[in-house]
């Protein structure tokens, strides 16, 4: 989805139906794609006016008191978290804010559940958050290139460790997270 190509084939009609068919011979890009245009025009902003600047990134403290994970309360990444932070660090106090990762409208939610986290009495805020979600296409992974979500973390006053994707995802989200 939003890849151009340049397709070489013929037409042809499928009688029976009426349908006109289109069988392609070849095919090769013909351009990035609009939304890897747009990541790129965003990340140009955004870097531009200091979100990425390390100097700006808060550090990740060597022993947390208390971690936030913001994901889908259904995500198998969620599930692979928290099994690791019980085999890893049991003490540790855990708050999972649920939160949709995918489709219309998530990436204001994600940047909704920064705020919720922010809004907490400072007492009661977390040393850590963490931004989790699993792999999956450009499209499946939008919500964390947008604006709102770089915006969100990098006001957030804790750190915040981005884990979305597989190795060779990359989001705006990534730039935007802690040292």
């Amino acid at each position: 989805n939003g890849m151009r190509v340049e397709a070489r084939g013929t037409v042809s009609l499928y009688e029976p139906r009426g349908d006109y068919q289109l069988n392609v011979e070849s095919l090769r890009h013909a351009g990035l794609g609009t939304l890897h245009e747009a990541f790129l025009r965003l990340k140009a902003k955004l870097e531009s006016e200091g979100l990425f600047d390390p100097a700006a990134k808060r550090p990740i403290p060597r022993y947390p008191q208390s971690i936030a994970i913001i994901t889908s309360g259904q995500a198998a990444a969620l599930r692979d978290v928290l099994a690791t932070l019980a085999r890893r660090a049991p003490h540790i106090p855990l708050q999972v804010v649920p939160t949709p990762v995918q489709g219309d409208g998530a990436g204001a939610r994600i940047a909704a559940a920064f705020g919720t986290l922010m809004a907490q009495p400072e007492a009661q805020r977390p040393d850590v958050v963490l931004l989790v979600r699993g792999g999956g296409s450009l499209e499946d992974l939008w919500a964390f290139n947008e604006e709102c979500v770089a915006r969100a973390i990098h006001a957030c006053p804790v750190a915040v460790i981005c884990g979305v994707g597989h190795e060779t995802d990359i989001t705006i989200a990534d730039f935007a997270r802690s040292e």
